[in-house]
């Protein structure tokens, strides 16, 4: 409404609606790196990120959502997920080297760890959105961060 356009308008700039979420979610990720402008993907950068990812469930319902849509080869956001999801998991197996070594804990590769931290964020909205009071989040990161940086004898 504020730039003039119909729904009608916005949807002809986009392949359908889940062309403009898809969008919608590549924007969001440039407002995280806005917020989180010394974002290195520590883990505790990872921990403060999901903390205020808790603060907007509409944002991580949409995600979720587009993200398991994504999975069938026609979808407009396919490739933006493929690509977040390989930069996301070398990112985290970055940090992972450079804070736990490699291997890291009971033999762990860095690059298992970064996949492992990428599917515990998935796996604790999904978790989150359908029982928020029973999920919190960022604890449960903090508490498995923690571990991870326990060496194990």
């Amino acid at each position: 409404e504020r730039v003039g356009l119909t729904e009608q308008d916005l949807l002809e700039m986009f392949p359908g609606r889940d062309g403009l979420l898809t969008e919608v979610m590549r924007l969001r990720d440039e407002l995280v790196a806005r917020a989180f402008t010394g974002f290195s993907g520590t883990l505790s950068d990872l921990e403060a990120l999901v903390s205020w990812n808790s603060t907007r469930a509409g944002l991580v319902q949409s995600f979720t959502v587009l993200a398991a849509k994504s999975l069938t080869d026609d979808h407009p956001g396919r490739d933006f997920f493929v690509s977040r999801y390989s930069a996301l998991r070398a990112v985290l197996a970055g940090q992972a080297r450079r804070e736990l070594g490699d291997p890291g804990p009971a033999g762990l590769t860095a690059e298992q760890a970064g996949t492992l931290l990428v599917a515990l964020m998935d796996g604790l909205q999904v978790q989150w959105l359908l029982d928020p009071d029973s999920v919190d989040m960022p604890e449960l990161v903090r508490v498995f961060t923690q571990l991870l940086r326990t060496k194990l004898a």
